[in-house]
Parts: C-alpha cells; structure tokens; sequence
C-alpha cells in the first residue's frame, strides 16, 4: 500500500467519523428520550434546593419556576437574596445564605450586555466600567459560584451545574466582541470542569441559545426560530444527559451548523459589521426599550413559584 493510498484512507475514515459523530448529536437532539433518557425520579434524587442566578427576568426566571414545577422538593420554598452581580463583595453574603444548603442544582444564568446597541469595542460609552461589569457578571460570577456549590456536590456525589453561554460564542463576533469572548470563556471553563468532576457523578453542562424573547434581545417575537424563555427552557433540560454543551433545542442546533457554516471573512466584513448593527438598531427602537429593561438586571427579586425549593439571585 503505497504512502498516497494510506492518506486517501485516513482522510475518508475521519471524514466518516467527523460526520458520524454529527449524526449522532443530531439523533440525540431529535430523539433525547431515547438517546439520552432522564430517569423519572431524576430531578427529585438530586438534592432539595436549586440555586438560580438572574432569576428576576427572562431565561433566569423561567429556570426558577420550571425547576419548581419538577418538585425538586416537596417544601415549596423559595428565597430571594438580592445581589448585584457587577459588585466584587458579594459573596460573602451569598455562601453565608446557602451554607448548609442540599443544592441539587445550579443555574448560572446572569449575564449582560456591554452596550444596548452593537458597536466596536473602542465606541462602547464608559468603556472601563463596562469591561469591569461585563468579566464580572458574566465571567466571575459563573467560577465563584462553582466555587460555592461544586464542594458540596462533589461531597454528596451528584448534582447539576447548568452555565448559560450563547450561540454566538460560537463564531468570530466583530461588533459583539467583548459579549462573546466572555461567553466563550463560559464553555472552555464548563468543559474543563466537567472533565475535572464527571466521575463524581455530577453533571456540567454548557446551554448555548440563539433567539430567546427576553429583555435581553430586545423582546422579539416568538417563532419557529425564537422560543419565549418558557418554551427554551423546558427543551434544554431534555438534554441534561445529551453532553457538555448543548444548543437547547433542534432549531438552535440547526441554526448552529448554519452560522458556524458562514465563512469568517464574511463575518468580520465592514459590511457584515454595518448591516448587523442598523438591523439590531431599528429593532429596539421599533420597541421603544430602554438600555434599563434591556440587560438582564441582576438583583431584582423573582416572584414566588408553586413548587420546589429554588434560591434565586
């Protein structure tokens, strides 16, 4: 067998196995009771309180109550601790609050915006306290609560950590640079964690939306791309057992193959950077939104749910 034919061999067996591996993603999105059934008594063998960060709002909110109505317990308890996750002191006050506590669950949801509109990283207004905020809340926040609840997890053997990232750290993302790179550092640090605490029985997943109607995105309008924050929420935790990343739903995952599909060159394009910011622009001046109700504020109280004991933020 010559040095060529070896090549061809090689080059078509990992081509199958690249595109077999996808397939399979692929079934296990269509399919996840089959592929990766949750067992009935998951949820409730997990421990007895859920902890959520930026529960006041959108997909944070509706972790917190879908969680409640999968009994996690059976108290009915909720407790609110107002935190604003752009601060560096306050975790002191959150680990004194959840000390104790049989965390089954941890949402790591809080996050926001730099800037209501896209721009370049040089034109963001108060610039300094925007990088502070922005590592802050959506980079700091995530390790320091891991570094509160992970030790009790590991001592009782299982557990769930769910960290929100987003479809767009998938790509290059000129004009939403500094977002995506701190949603980027969200799944390199969930999948390192996870190969670090798997064998310990608990499961870190990264949750990766595109569309999701939330004061966040500014409110659009639900449809068979965009999901309400309900809607996507009760499709990710289908997936708890699908890997360490996952887009959520089958239209995400679809949605994911295209946009990673989109040569770079065209992303990082002036033009590219122009269209997508005057589209973003008309679309929240259309809904009228302030930059207020825009982010995702953390501190704001969630209202109480029915069922389950959840801990929000």
């Amino acid at each position: 067998m010559t040095l060529t034919e070896i090549i061809f061999i090689l080059t078509g067996t990992c081509t199958i196995l690249v595109f077999g591996r996808k397939l399979v993603c692929l079934l296990m999105m269509l399919a996840p009771e089959f592929f990766c059934p949750l067992p009935e008594s998951f949820f409730t063998s997990l421990g007895k309180w859920a902890v959520v960060t930026g529960g006041s709002d959108g997909i944070g909110r509706a972790y917190a109550e879908e969680l409640s109505k999968l009994e996690l317990t059976t108290g009915g308890k909720v407790k609110v601790i107002a935190a604003d996750f752009t601060k560096d002191d306050i975790y002191g006050c959150i680990k004194e609050n959840i000390e104790g506590l049989d965390i089954g669950i941890l949402v790591n949801n809080v996050g926001i915006l730099p800037s209501q509109i896209p721009c370049k990283l040089l034109e963001i207004s108060d610039l300094e306290e925007r990088i502070h905020d922005v590592i802050n809340c959506n980079v700091k926040a995530m390790v320091k609560m891991c570094r509160i609840v992970l030790p009790g997890m590991q001592q009782r053997g299982r557990g769930v950590i769910l960290n929100v990232s987003s479809g767009i750290a998938k790509i290059p993302c000129p004009i939403y640079t500094l977002y995506a790179a701190s949603k980027v550092f969200v799944e390199r640090f969930s999948q390192g964690l996870q190969a670090e605490y798997k064998s310990k029985g608990i499961i870190i997943q990264t949750v990766a939306p595109f569309g999701v109607s939330t004061s966040m995105t500014g409110h659009q309008k639900p449809d068979m791309v965009t999901f309400t924050a309900g809607e996507f929420v009760r499709s990710s935790l289908r997936y708890l057992k699908a890997g360490d990343q996952t887009y959520g739903s089958v239209t995400h995952t679809m949605l994911g193959g295209i946009v990673q599909s989109i040569p770079t060159w065209v992303l990082q394009s002036e033009s590219f950077q122009h269209y997508f910011k005057k589209y973003v622009k008309e679309r929240v001046r259309s809904q009228e939104l302030s930059f207020s109700k825009y982010v995702n504020t953390p501190g704001q109280k969630m209202g109480q749910a029915k069922n389950g004991q959840t801990l929000s933020f």
